[in-house]
């Protein structure tokens, strides 16, 4: 016969006292939210991400909720101030090797938060709460229309990472917060994340999207392409509407010389100068530049004046998707005084513009003076 077991001593009731602290002390003197889900949801974040990236989402909360009270808005009568601390806290687990599957980071932070939430046994509406609110966290326009939670939460992310309304943000406050959550460069180390993230992964970063944005200054130009390149690419043969009527726009590099040829020819100063990007530069003179459109105007205006006439004869082409480089023979006659033709080789950059246009953004006409 099995002796009775013995009897277990009372066990005392389940603690009312707040969760131990998820931060080191002289982190925790920013009256963080302390309900149970809070400090799991804050172990979660430090333990997935890097020190750096768990800092920055704690310092979008404390902006965001400053950022509320200096709109006059109040935790628990105008928002809940733990959604906003969740959906802060969390925005960025797509950043972490735990997060990072194969779609945006944004959209992979955001499931990984949801599957974190429903393991806590939280409301189907928390989660969505929060999944709007990471899911959304790079796409202005939208936030504000989602609630102020995803809103507040957007905006306290936006001025940690830009800067956004900071000067809403009192100095002591924001200098007390770096103090106790250090930066360390954090755009940078963002940055470095998602672009290595979408070069291992190019699903990760669609050309339209705000990875692609950032990673497109990690890679070739044109490697990935832009709105225009789609558009052009879609083989249906849309163009911009002027280029279907306006013969005085290049919409070839090769178009610049012979539309400038005429337009000299012809003594139009204005339409000589709208082949120049705003902040172009004009060579007018061995070892002298002139920038922009005032500058340039008054260059070509003398020319026009000086019965100046100039022939182009291509040497060299050569595209690189938006930028061109060019090369030409140039016959200048006029401004010598026995009218002897000056013959002078030249280099131009030319750069497409959004609306299909090739404009000058360098002109040295004695490039081989």
């Amino acid at each position: 016969m099995s002796p009775a077991p013995s009897p277990q001593p009372p066990q005392p009731p389940p603690s009312a006292a707040s969760p131990p602290p998820a931060l080191p002390p002289h982190q925790d003197d920013f009256g963080l939210p302390r309900s149970d889900l809070a400090v799991r949801a804050l172990r979660f974040a430090e333990a997935a991400e890097s020190a750096v990236i768990f800092r920055h989402s704690v310092r979008s909360y404390l902006f965001a909720r400053e950022l509320a009270t200096g709109r006059g808005l109040t935790a628990g009568a105008d928002f809940d101030d733990e959604l906003v601390f969740l959906g802060c806290v969390l925005h960025d687990l797509g950043l972490s090797e735990q997060g990072n599957g194969d779609q945006r980071f944004e959209v992979d932070g955001a499931d990984l938060a949801a599957r974190f939430l429903r393991d806590q046994g939280v409301d189907e509406q928390v989660v969505a709460t929060v999944w709007d609110t990471i899911a959304l966290h790079t796409s202005d326009g939208i936030t504000s229309r989602q609630g102020p939670e995803v809103a507040l939460a957007q905006a306290g992310i936006a001025a940690d990472i830009l800067g956004r309304d900071k000067e809403l943000l009192p100095d002591a406050f924001t200098d007390r917060v770096h103090a106790a959550f250090p930066r360390e460069d954090l755009a940078y180390a963002l940055t470095d994340l998602v672009t290595r993230q979408a070069l291992a992964n190019p699903a990760k970063a669609g050309p339209l999207s705000f990875p692609g944005q950032v990673v497109r200054g990690s890679l070739p130009h044109g490697a990935l392409p832009t709105w225009y390149d789609l558009i052009a690419g879609a083989g249906w043969g849309d163009r911009p509407p002027a280029a279907r009527t306006d013969t005085a726009a290049a919409w070839e590099p090769g178009q610049l010389p012979v539309l400038f040829e005429r337009f000299l020819d012809a003594g139009d100063l204005d339409a000589l100068v709208s082949l120049y990007e705003p902040h172009a530069v004009l060579a007018p003179a061995p070892g002298s530049t002139v920038t922009g459109p005032t500058a340039i105007a008054a260059q070509l205006r003398s020319w026009i004046e000086c019965g100046v006439r100039v022939t182009f004869r291509r040497r060299a082409l050569h595209t690189a998707g938006d930028l061109a480089l060019l090369s030409h023979t140039a016959t200048v006659t006029g401004p010598s005084p026995d009218g002897t033709p000056v013959t002078r080789d030249t280099a131009e950059v030319a750069r497409r513009q959004p609306d299909g246009r090739w404009l000058y953004a360098v002109d040295d006409p004695f490039f081989g003076a």
